[in-house]
């Protein structure tokens, strides 16, 4: 039997809402995981300069084709640094967003990469601290729980 590597399951947040907390798109924009209900939102928090992120982020661009993923950049240069990450990367299902001030980090009180999944009336089901394989075995039965 193979085993997966992910991350630590966290469920003690299971049931409260995201924070309200605002992060940018690349256009400059502000929204908030609130603007995404409705659906079931997987929010990925990462940065350029952090390994497990940058490991992971292939295959949440293949779940990113499937259903709402909001990679939120925590990286401090902004645009700066995840416009020419992206563009080196060839990520086709990804839209990059960026918190430069670090807001959801602080509010989440967490390390990255960390992702939370929510539902679509944007409850918490579950949050992934560390990085994973998001296409493997594991992460589609963790992700069916948001449906």
């Amino acid at each position: 039997m193979i085993v997966d590597t992910i991350g630590t399951l966290d469920r003690s947040h299971k049931g409260e809402k995201a924070p309200t907390v605002s992060f940018k798109t690349l256009a400059g924009a502000t929204t908030s995981i609130a603007d995404f209900s409705g659906k079931p939102v997987l929010l990925n928090l990462w940065a350029t300069w952090c390994g497990p992120c940058i490991a992971e982020m292939p295959t949440l661009d293949i779940i990113a084709g499937r259903m709402t993923v909001v990679a939120v950049s925590q990286d401090l240069e902004g645009a700066a640094k995840v416009t020419p990450f992206f563009a080196k990367t060839g990520v086709k299902n990804l839209k990059p967003y960026l918190d430069p001030d670090v807001g959801l980090s602080t509010a989440y009180q967490t390390s990255l990469p960390t992702s939370i999944l929510y539902d679509s009336s944007g409850k918490e089901v579950w949050r992934m601290v560390g990085g994973m394989d998001w296409t493997s075995e594991t992460a589609k039965q963790l992700l069916a729980e948001a449906a």
